[in-house]
């Protein structure tokens, strides 16, 4: 797979504008026809295929790889887009390596899997490119039933789009400018090219039937009882939107953020070269985001990039491939060591860390610290549900709590992904999410 190297930089701001914009083109090229066609054929087509029990959205993955083959790339969209509405994100985004290029059969016969997702995203870009041809799924006869979503994100956009195909009109409410959630404001720039989220959202909506409204956020603007009153289900799917604090003095400094706030402002800014990166950057965390975080961050220019995780390499939650573009892209990782105290002079100069060990399967310091210095500290330690406006549904272990039909425990409100524990914090289980939940207030909208 290629992967697009960022160019060295002495110091930030000493890239070009033109620089800084090739380090956020595309992380993975797309496939050309002749590419694609090759690596289809590499396919097995097996019966009972691993790669589909891996895929949270049961992507019939042999199916569609067959029509790409054949020469019959929209039907092969189609096949995808009937599991994952938003199979273009999770083509770009998704941890293939671990979930359906993991389980290929060729890993045995060749060692190397067939490139799942760069098939899947070639099949779904060419469906979208058609805008000669229709939305692919047709609405069922309209059943009069209203139904609220609170969220944008993948989980509500899907919920939105398979409701919609059941026959029932959707009103998502969105606290944000623009709708995609994760894959509009969380996905690292380079992951996401040419607007692609929002190519995907308008692409979604042509199925019709759905109506998004801007500037609407729970518990500002909106309460669940009163959108259960007043529409006939609700669905929940508002993510994870509170950041982990590190619990240190001095957190609140200039130069110290949320890692996923400074991924969400370079998304939205253009072009690249006007974000703001320090010379010297520390990112906290050991998870994907702190990667994207990382690596952004020695694209855009700054010196030197340390990131920074109280375990091993075996216990990040980031897949080795991503723990692989952050070494290739200059970012200094330091393992077994967590943060004791922020560093400031009448500004951030720095941090102290405490080695860290495992002593009978806990994790603990050493006693022997280190420093490390930052103008710009970035902290990516997990994110946790919003609970306030939450009012009238158990929580529990930082969750919605769920029924096995994505029911809460308030009658006639659903929820789904990253806010409910349902697998792995991911766009892919997201969809799947909103999908199954769906399904599961339509049969409640038929039982009432």
């Amino acid at each position: 797979m290629t992967i697009l190297q960022a160019k060295p930089a002495s110091s930030a701001g000493s890239m070009t504008p033109v620089e800084v914009g090739n380090n956020f083109s595309d992380l993975h090229p797309p496939y050309s026809t002749l590419q694609a066609m090759a690596e289809s054929n590499r396919c097995l087509y097996c019966y009972d295929a691993p790669c589909v029990t891996a895929c949270p959205t049961s992507i019939d993955i042999p199916s569609f790889i067959r029509k790409i083959s054949t020469g019959n790339p929209d039907g092969a969209a189609k096949t995808i887009l009937s599991a994952n509405i938003l199979g273009g994100t999770c083509a770009r985004a998704c941890p293939t390596e671990v979930l359906c290029e993991q389980a290929c059969v060729r890993n045995v016969a060749e060692d190397t899997a067939v490139e799942i997702g760069s098939l899947q995203r070639y099949a779904v870009d060419h469906r979208m490119a058609r805008t000669d041809l229709p939305h692919p799924f047709k609405r069922a006869a309209l059943s009069g039933k209203q139904i609220a979503v609170v969220g944008a994100g993948p989980a509500g956009l899907s919920c939105a789009h398979r409701a919609a195909m059941l026959g029932h009109d959707v009103t998502i409410f969105e606290s944000r400018p623009k709708a995609g959630g994760l894959n509009e404001y969380g996905l690292a720039a380079y992951k996401m090219t040419d607007d692609f989220a929002q190519r995907e959202v308008e692409f979604l909506l042509g199925i019709g039937g759905i109506r998004i409204e801007h500037g609407k956020a729970l518990g500002r603007d909106l309460n669940l009882q009163s959108l259960r009153d007043s529409y006939d289900a609700v669905f929940v799917g508002v993510g994870l939107g509170a950041s982990n604090d590190l619990g240190l003095p001095g957190e609140s400094f200039d130069g110290i953020d949320d890692a996923i706030r400074f991924i969400e402002q370079l998304r939205q800014t253009e072009p690249k070269s006007n974000m703001p990166v320090g010379n010297n950057v520390i990112v906290i965390g050991g998870g994907n985001t702190a990667i994207d975080a990382a690596v952004q961050a020695k694209r855009l220019g700054a010196e030197e990039v340390t990131l920074v995780y109280r375990r091993g390499p075996e216990h990040m939650s980031a897949t080795e491939f991503e723990q692989e573009l952050a070494k290739i892209n200059g970012v200094i990782v330091r393992y077994w060591a967590m943060p004791v105290a922020i560093k400031a002079n009448g500004k951030l100069i720095g941090m102290a860390f405490e080695k860290t060990e495992l002593r009978d399967g806990k994790l603990t310091g050493t006693g022997e610290t280190f420093e490390i210095r930052a103008d710009q500290i970035l902290k990516a330690i997990g994110q946790k549900i919003k609970t306030d406006d939450l009012a009238g549904m158990e929580i529990a272990g930082g969750k919605i709590v769920v029924d096995e039909n994505y029911q809460t425990t308030a009658p006639g409100i659903f929820a789904g992904g990253d806010c409910i524990k349902s697998g792995e914090d991911l766009t892919v289980q997201a969809v799947e999410d909103g999908k199954c939940a769906a399904h599961a207030i339509d049969a409640f909208l038929k039982n009432a």
